[in-house]
C-alpha cells in the first residue's frame, strides 16, 4: 500500500520540537525528508534528551528519536562556501523546504525564499518562528516559556489567587509544527495545480493565540478579562463553554468534575448520595459559569469523591452521561485499554537506543497508513545523499569530510 505523500521530496533544516514535528509528520506519511544537521553535532534535541538512566548519548534522545521518524540524515555544514552551494543543489530537486531558524538567519546564509525560488520556482518554502518573518519583534528570542505568558495562556493558568503557571510541556511547538504541516500540505496542493512554490510564513506566537479559543473572542466582544479557576473551578468567571469544571482528589488520584447545564448539575445527587443537590432553590445553573450553591457544592463533592477509586467515579459518571474522566498518570495512559484496542503504541526498533514504544500518529488512513520508521543515525545517509544522489566520488567525499564541509 503506497503511503499518502511518497510523492514528496522534503529538506528539513529543523531543530527543535515545532520545525521537526512538522516534518515528522510529513516523513510518517511517506515524504522522503532529508534533515540536515551540523557536522560532528547534529540537532540540538540529540543533546536535551530524556535519555536512558540520564546518561546522555546523542543517539539515545528520546526526544529526537521521536520528533525524527522516518527520516533521513545528512551532516552539512551550510556556513561554508562549498556547502551553501551543496544545499542549492538538493534544492532543485525538492518539493518542500522547512526551516525554523530566527528569520535574519536564512537571509545571512544566502538561502532566503527569494534565491532559493530563482533555482526552483516550484519550491514551497515553510519558514516556522517565534514571531513571524516580520514585525516589531521578529528577532526576539523566545521558549515556550515565554510564549505562554505573551499569548495569555499563562494569565489563565493556575489559582487566581497566586501567581500565573504555565502548562506543562511543550504544547504550542507541537501545535505549530502541527500548524506548519498543515499549511504546507495546502500549499503543495496548490503547487501541483499550478507548478508554482511559495513561502509560507508561520508565527508559533500566532499559533497560541489561536489556541485560546473563544477567549480573546470575547474580550473583543464584550471586554471581558477570563479569570484564572484554580483546581476547584466551580465559581469561575464568565465566559466559560463549561458551565463549570474542576478537578478533585480521590482514593487513587484525581478525578475532573464538569457540569454543562441544570440537568448535569442534578445528576451529581445519586453519584454522591447528596439528595439535597436537587433543591434548586439551594444549587442551580445559571449558565455563563454561574452556579448558585458553588461553594457548598466544592464542599459536598470534595467529601464524597475522596474515598472512591478515580476509574470507579468515571465510569459511574461516563453512564449518567456527564463529562467526568478519570486524571491518567502516564503510567495509566500507556495502559489504558482505548489505547491499545486502536494499536495507538508501537514498537521501534533502534540500532543504538533499542526497541522503543512510541505514539504514532494521532489520526489513522486506512487506505494509505502511515510509516512506523526508526529515526537516523548523525549523517547516516551521508553516502545515500551525497554519492547516489549528487553524484561525488569516495575520493571527494573524503575530502569535503576533511574540510568539515560534511
Amino acid at each position: 500500500m503506497t503511503e499518502a505523500l511518497s510523492h514528496l521530496k522534503v529538506l528539513d533544516v529543523t531543530h527543535q520540537i515545532a520545525g521537526p514535528y512538522c516534518t515528522k509528520l510529513l516523513a510518517d506519511l511517506g515524504a522522503e525528508v532529508i534533515k540536515i544537521e551540523k557536522p560532528g553535532e547534529g540537532d540540538v534535541t540529540r543533546r536535551l534528551g530524556p535519555f536512558p538512566n540520564d546518561l546522555p548519548h546523542p543517539e539515545k534522545s528520546g526526544l529526537f528519536l521521536y520528533l525524527n521518524t522516518n527520516k533521513k540524515s545528512i551532516t552539512l555544514n551550510l556556513k561554508t562556501v562549498q556547502g551553501k552551494q551543496i544545499f542549492k543543489d538538493l534544492v532543485k530537486d525538492t518539493d518542500v523546504l522547512v526551516e525554523n531558524f530566527e528569520p535574519r538567519v536564512m537571509s545571512d546564509l544566502g538561502l532566503n525564499y527569494e534565491i532559493l525560488e530563482q533555482i526552483n520556482p516550484k519550491l514551497v518554502m515553510t519558514s516556522i518562528s517565534n514571531f513571524g518573518q516580520t514585525g516589531p519583534y521578529r528577532d526576539y528570542k523566545a521558549t515556550e516559556l515565554n510564549l505562554a505568558a505573551l499569548g495569555g495562556p499563562m494569565y489563565l493558568t493556575g489559582n487566581l489567587e497566586r501567581e500565573p503557571l504555565k502548562e506543562p510541556g511543550s504544547v504550542f511547538q507541537f501545535a505549530a509544527g502541527a500548524d506548519g504541516c498543515t499549511a504546507t500540505l495546502a500549499a503543495t496542493l496548490y503547487q501541483a495545480r499550478s507548478g508554482i512554490g511559495q513561502h509560507i510564513d508561520l508565527s508559533i506566537m500566532e499559533t497560541v493565540v489561536a489556541c485560546m479559543a473563544h477567549h480573546p473572542i470575547s474580550w473583543g466582544r464584550s471586554r471581558i478579562t477570563t479569570k484564572r479557576r484554580g483546581p476547584y473551578g466551580l465559581a469561575s468567571a464568565w465566559p466559560n463553554p463549561i458551565a463549570h469544571s474542576g478537578i478533585y482528589p480521590c482514593k487513587d488520584g484525581h478525578v475532573l468534575v464538569a457540569v454543562h447545564n441544570q440537568e448535569g448539575l442534578t445528576m451529581l445527587a445519586p453519584l454522591t448520595g447528596h439528595e439535597e443537590i436537587t433543591d434548586e432553590s439551594r444549587f442551580r445553573c445559571l449558565g455563563f459559569g454561574k452556579i448558585i450553591g458553588a461553594d457548598e457544592l466544592s464542599k459536598i463533592l470534595l467529601d464524597s469523591l475522596k474515598d472512591r477509586n478515580k476509574e470507579e467515579l468515571f465510569h459511574s459518571a461516563q453512564e449518567l452521561r456527564l463529562f467526568w474522566t478519570s486524571v491518567k498518570t502516564i503510567e495509566d495512559v500507556f495502559k489504558w485499554d482505548q489505547y491499545k484496542e486502536r494499536k495507538f503504541w508501537v514498537d521501534i526498533d533502534h540500532p543504538i537506543a533499542g526497541k522503543l514504544t512510541y505514539a504514532r500518529t494521532p489520526f489513522l488512513l486506512k487506505g494509505s497508513p502511515a510509516r512506523f520508521g526508526r529515526a537516523p543515525l548523525l549523517g547516516e545517509h551521508n553516502e545515500e545523499i551525497y554519492r547516489e544522489h549528487l553524484g561525488f566520488t569516495k575520493e571527494e567525499m573524503v575530502q569535503l569530510t576533511s574540510n568539515n564541509i560534511i
